[in-house]
C-alpha cells in the first residue's frame, strides 16, 4: 500500500537529536497512536474472522470453518483502503489535524476488518509469533532510521516507485496465476516495506523541526505518520505470515 505523503523537511535539519524532549515526545505521540490503531486492527480482524454473523457476510466457508472464498462485501472490503489512500491523496493536499484523525482510523478500521481473511488462515499460535517477530523487526528499522545520519529521502522515493510496481504486478499476478510470483512478490514486497520502516521513521525526524510549535500541524503529522508505519508494519505482517503462518486443518 502506498506511503500517504506527509511532506519533509530539508535535509539540512538531519542533526543530533538524541537530547531532543520535544522530538521524542512527537515520535512517542506517533508509535502511541499506531500502537492503538494494530490493537483496533486486532479486535476487527478477530471479529470478523470468528463471529458467524460478521464473517458469513466477507467470507465464504465450510462447515468445519475452511475459507473457501470471498463474498462481494468481502472483496471490497479488501481493496477499500487502497481507494481510500488513493482518493485522499489527491483530496487532501491539507488536511486538518481532524481530517487526518479521521483518515488514520478510517483506514485502520478498514484494514483491521479485512485482516478477518488471517484469522480464518492461520492459526492462533502463529499469527501472534508471526506478529512478535513483526514486532521486533519494526522496532530495530525504525531505531536504524531514528539514529541513522545519511538522508534516506532519495531512497524512500525509491521505495514508494517500488510500492506502486509492486500493487501492478500483484494484480496482475491475481489473473494470470504465474508460477512462483508469488514468493518473488512477498520476498521483494518484505523488503521494500522493511525499508520504508527506517525511511519514514527518519523524515517524521526531520518533519518535526519543520512543524515543530504549530499544534495543528504536529496534530496532522502525528496522524499520518502513525498511518504511514501502521501501513508498513501491516505490510511486514502479512509477508511474514505468508513464510511462516500455520494454516488451519
Amino acid at each position: 500500500m502506498s506511503d500517504y505523503n506527509t511532506g519533509r523537511a530539508p535535509a539540512s535539519v538531519i542533526t543530533d537529536v538524541g537530547v531532543d524532549a520535544g522530538l521524542r515526545h512527537f515520535m512517542l505521540g506517533v508509535y502511541q497512536k499506531m500502537g492503538l490503531g494494530l490493537l483496533l486492527s486486532a479486535v476487527l480482524a478477530y471479529v470478523t474472522g470468528t463471529y458467524g454473523p460478521v464473517a458469513d457476510l466477507f467470507y465464504r466457508t465450510s462447515e468445519s470453518g475452511r475459507l473457501l472464498g470471498l463474498t462481494g462485501f468481502g472483496m471490497a472490503l479488501q481493496f477499500a483502503p487502497l481507494v481510500v489512500i488513493l482518493v485522499t491523496s489527491f483530496t487532501m493536499r491539507q488536511p486538518s489535524a481532524r481530517a487526518a484523525g479521521f483518515l488514520f482510523w478510517t483506514v485502520v478500521s478498514l484494514i483491521g476488518a479485512g485482516s478477518g481473511i488471517w484469522v480464518l488462515l492461520y492459526t492462533g499460535a502463529s499469527l501472534v509469533s508471526t506478529f512478535l517477530l513483526t514486532a521486533s523487526a519494526f522496532g530495530v528499522l525504525s531505531l536504524v532510521g531514528y539514529t541513522i545520519k545519511r538522508d534516506l529521502s532519495g531512497f524512500h522515493s525509491f521505495l514508494i516507485m517500488g510500492v506502486w510496481v509492486l500493487i501492478g504486478a500483484s494484480v496482475l499476478a491475481m489473473f494470470l496465476h504465474i508460477p512462483g510470483s508469488s514468493l518473488v512478490i512477498n520476498v521483494v514486497g518484505g523488503l521494500i516495506f522493511a525499508g520504508l520502516v527506517a525511511t519514514q521513521t527518519q523524515m517524521l525526524k526531520m518533519t518535526y523541526y519543520a512543524v515543530a510549535g504549530d499544534a495543528e500541524r504536529m496534530g496532522v503529522m502525528t496522524s499520518l505518520g502513525a498511518l504511514n508505519l501502521y501501513i508498513a508494519f501491516m505490510n511486514l505482517f502479512q509477508i511474514l505470515l505468508s513464510f511462516m503462518g500455520v494454516r488451519r486443518s
